[in-house]
């Protein structure tokens, strides 16, 4: 197992403080602000954990509030809003320094049939036909640089269309829509919430990218500044995080200094498991 990825499921591995009170942490190297998918992945822990197992997450809708403050842990306090004959609702608020960073409500229902159809999965190579992301950011940022960064990614992630940082060089690699082969780098245990609040962290990897790509820009332009505002989850069916998972994004919609985003994950076998929106502010300005 990649060391990164050990490291990511002990972040997900909350401490329990009181009833309904847990406090996370952030990675050791010094970030500007915490990842909004590991504060989700982690408020999505705290509501599950007081959850009966045999009801699984099916839907959490959630706003960031301020940056998340990397060098200091995270408190999640969970109000159990409701808990019915097939529904469970919580809401998680996350705290730091005495002030809301994050708010997260989630739904969770006891399994029933019903009534089925799903969405056609995509066209896709196979991953394994994709390069590594070494081997596709190494001739972007040189072979160091991508190297640290690969090595801080717990996931295996394998884009089948253009990275950002190529279509804002080309303009014939412009889209508005992105395909992404994903999986953690190694094997997990059987834990059902486990896999969801590890797709919750993968969600936010590079969805807001597919707004940037429309518009041939980049992360990492002095010229663009962005944010997560609100994130939104509806997970489908079950499904492993440490197998193959196309992330299907497009966005439609920008303006306002926002863009909407909004994304499908499919199993190999072409089964939807998960649907994704997501707004984020995304600001352009000058060179100078």
């Amino acid at each position: 197992m990649k060391e990164s990825l050990k490291e990511l499921l002990d972040l997900l591995d909350l401490e329990q403080i009181e009833n309904d009170i847990f406090r996370g942490r952030s990675p050791e190297e010094r970030q500007q602000r915490v990842f909004g998918g590991q504060v989700a992945g982690q408020a999505l822990v705290a509501a599950g954990r007081t959850v009966p197992v045999n009801r699984p997450v099916h839907s959490l809708h959630a706003y960031f509030i301020r940056p998340g403050d990397p060098s200091v842990p995270i408190v999640y306090t969970v109000d159990r809003v409701r808990d019915g004959r097939s529904f469970t609702t919580r809401r998680v608020l996350a705290v730091q320094h005495g002030k809301a960073i994050f708010s997260l409500s989630a739904s969770f229902q006891v399994v029933e049939d019903g009534p089925s159809h799903q969405a056609a999965m995509p066209d896709a190579p196979d991953p394994e036909t994709l390069p590594p992301a070494l081997e596709r950011l190494t001739p972007i940022f040189g072979e160091r640089a991508a190297a640290e960064f690969v090595s801080r990614r717990p996931f295996d992630v394998r884009h089948a269309t253009p990275l950002t940082w190529e279509a804002a060089k080309d303009p014939a690699l412009v889209t508005p829509e992105s395909k992404v082969w994903l999986r953690v780098d190694g094997e997990l245990p059987d834990d059902p919430l486990l896999h969801v609040c590890l797709m919750t962290y993968a969600s936010d990897m590079t969805l807001l990218d597919t707004v940037l790509l429309n518009h041939g820009l980049a992360w990492g332009d002095n010229r663009v500044m962005g944010a997560s505002l609100d994130h939104a989850m509806w997970f489908h069916r079950p499904f492993r995080a440490d197998e193959w998972l196309l992330y299907y994004q497009d966005t439609p919609f920008a303006g306002g200094a926002r863009g909407l985003a909004r994304g499908q994950v499919f199993t190999r076998s072409g089964e939807l498991v998960v649907s994704v929106m997501q707004e984020g502010l995304i600001r352009v300005g000058d060179r100078s």
